[in-house]
């Protein structure tokens, strides 16, 4: 497995890493979420991507609890990331990026996940109803008390981004390492500003969201089948228009042509994409997972990459 250094820091951790939304927690009992991280220990998939969001802390607590059955070696093999903003009860300090709030995830991240520090810690998402300055400091404190390692944002507007930098800088407080933006094939928007922000300020991107939520698997190529689950999202239907059905297909027949599967190709070119650190892949079995990881095989060329640029274009 390749490992990539994050922005500037020290830390490194694998090119393709491993989710939790949607399946640690949530669909998954914990003996096939257990097989899925046993596979990716093997593999040398180190870098698991929580939040305490997901499954309302019941991806940390799977996490957690295949931490303690393993060995307390396991914890020191892997780069835990988790994040905070989303609502987590009704309460109304428990969301978005207060100093009270961050606190309150970070401390139980730590008692789910059965852990003394975060690796990486992200803001979620931007909270435009708290001083940014109250956010930078209470991130900056955790990183003192050692609870925190490096933190990073998800999602960010780059104007934040850049002003987040700079009053690290003024105040000499630890500057976020990393953004985590959405990235794949047919939503490429962040090559404009964040991309080039990000090479600029040193910061490394660790993308989410590589497969558009299956749409370059090849599974709606044809259309959503009746009765999956992507029967019952609107937001897949509006994807799938006659030009996006028309260029899956031809992504797919390409896939075929360099002997891959299509999800394989999507997370090829996500990962030879300039600054990139790592792709976050979501996994509900360990064969999913595997297939993953044989986007690390695919042979890649410039000629491959000009062939997807033509039919994804920036």
């Amino acid at each position: 497995m390749e490992h990539r250094r994050v922005g500037r820091s020290g830390l490194k951790v694998s090119a393709i890493s491993l989710g939790g939304w949607l399946t640690f927690g949530g669909s998954l009992e914990d003996a096939d979420a257990f097989r899925i991280l046993d596979l990716a220990a093997e593999r040398g998939v180190d870098y698991v991507d929580l939040a305490d969001a997901y499954a309302k802390g019941r991806a940390e607590e799977t996490v957690g609890r295949w931490l303690r059955e393993r060995s307390p070696l396991a914890r020191q093999r892997f780069v835990l990331a988790s994040k905070a903003y989303w609502p987590m009860s009704e309460g109304a300090n428990d969301r978005g990026l207060s100093r009270k709030h961050l606190f309150e995830s970070v401390e139980g991240s730590l008692r789910r996940l059965g852990t003394d520090y975060l690796d990486l810690f992200f803001c979620h998402r931007e909270d435009p109803e708290v001083p940014l300055e109250e956010t930078l400091r209470a991130l900056e404190d955790l990183v003192r008390q050692g609870k925190v390692l490096h933190w990073g944002t998800s999602c960010w507007a780059p104007a934040t981004l850049l002003k987040a930098q700079g009053l690290a800088r003024l105040r000499g407080w630890t500057p976020p390492i990393v953004e985590q933006p959405k990235y794949n094939l047919l939503e490429r928007h962040v090559e404009k500003r964040i991309v080039p922000l990000a090479r600029s300020t040193g910061m490394g991107l660790v993308v989410w969201s590589p497969l558009e939520g299956g749409l370059l698997t090849g599974k709606y190529d044809d259309g959503v089948p009746p009765g999956s689950r992507g029967d019952r999202t609107e937001w897949l239907d509006e994807m799938l228009t006659e030009e996006n059905r028309a260029k899956l297909r031809a992504f797919s027949a390409l896939a075929a042509e360099v002997g891959c599967r299509p999800a394989q190709l999507a997370l090829a070119w996500a990962l030879h994409q300039p600054g990139i650190t790592s792709v976050i892949t979501g996994a509900s079995a360990p064969a999913q997972l595997e297939e993953n990881l044989g986007a690390l095989e695919v042979p890649w060329s410039d000629a491959l990459a000009e062939r997807l640029d033509a039919l994804f274009p920036r």
